[in-house]
């Protein structure tokens, strides 16, 4: 690899501990955008009843919630990410919806600490492309699954098909502070059909399926988007708070005016997004 796995390990589980508050907070507007992935996701994977499901980089559960009650009474769900305070916000939504048959875990999708063939379901949305090794976690993933189970995941299409993610990038890579993309782990690394089918491939898979989703992300203000933005995003926040406040106001400007192509009448924001689901066989 081009950069320190473990490095990135070590500083993807801090930020996402510290990230967790902050969508537990946010997580209506989060569902709210992405409740079409993970109903695809399920339509794709078709979870039984009786069937035993893992769901990796949960984040909040909301997916694996959703096929957990699918799998009910007998079978059940597996809830994991690798951060403690992500799996606090997958207990109370469980605990919310009055979710019994789940588990809650903290794994590493890059080793699962679990049996040879112990899932006939696995979902991942958004998260192999995080991963320091994403062909490992496939491999993994690969390995829990009974022969005949499916995966079902959900990658971000390139930056060019998310203006939510590729204006905010544009105008700050215009002032040389960051950019998405690119080599190593990020929310497009994985950004491409073809790309998945290759990945999925190579670690066993069969019956490779791929449907692209399309998605709106919608705002009460530019406020709201910023806000928002600065508390889910470490990268953003990373870079734009490391400014100063005269040069924060001035991004803040030009990331308004940049974004004016999307914005209503009556100031709202819908911001399209493209994810693609894939689902393969075991």
């Amino acid at each position: 690899m081009s950069f320190d796995a473990n490095a990135y390990r070590e500083s993807s589980l801090s930020g996402w501990e510290e990230a967790s508050a902050g969508w537990i907070r946010h997580r209506e507007a989060m569902r709210s955008w992405s409740e079409d992935v993970s109903q695809a996701m399920i339509e794709a994977v078709a979870p039984q009843p009786g069937e035993r499901v893992l769901e990796l980089a949960a984040g909040v559960g909301e997916t694996g919630l959703l096929a957990a009650e699918l799998v009910a009474p007998v079978g059940g769900a597996v809830i994991s990410d690798q951060a403690e305070g992500m799996l606090d916000g997958a207990r109370a939504r469980a605990a919310e919806l009055g979710v019994r048959n789940v588990e809650f875990e903290v794994i590493n999708a890059e080793w699962i600490d679990a049996p040879l063939a112990s899932f006939d379901v696995v979902l991942c949305r958004y998260g192999y492309m995080l991963m320091a090794d994403p062909a490992a976690a496939l491999g993994e993933t690969r390995r829990v699954l009974r022969s005949g189970g499916r995966v079902g995941l959900a990658v971000w299409d390139a930056l060019e098909a998310n203006p939510w993610a590729g204006v905010p990038a544009g105008v700050l890579r215009a002032r040389g502070l960051a950019a998405l993309g690119g080599e190593g782990p990020g929310p497009f690394a994985l950004g491409s059909a073809e790309r998945v089918v290759e990945m999925l491939a190579e670690a066993g898979f069969a019956e490779i399926e791929i449907r692209p989703v399309e998605m709106l992300r919608r705002h009460e203000s530019f406020e709201e988007f910023w806000d928002l933005s600065l508390d889910l995003s470490r990268s953003f926040h990373d870079a734009v708070l490391a400014q100063p406040p005269e040069q924060i106001e001035l991004l803040r400007a030009e990331l308004r005016a940049a974004l004016a192509p999307f914005e209503a009448a009556d100031g709202t924001l819908a911001l399209p997004g493209r994810t693609l689901v894939a689902r393969a066989e075991a």
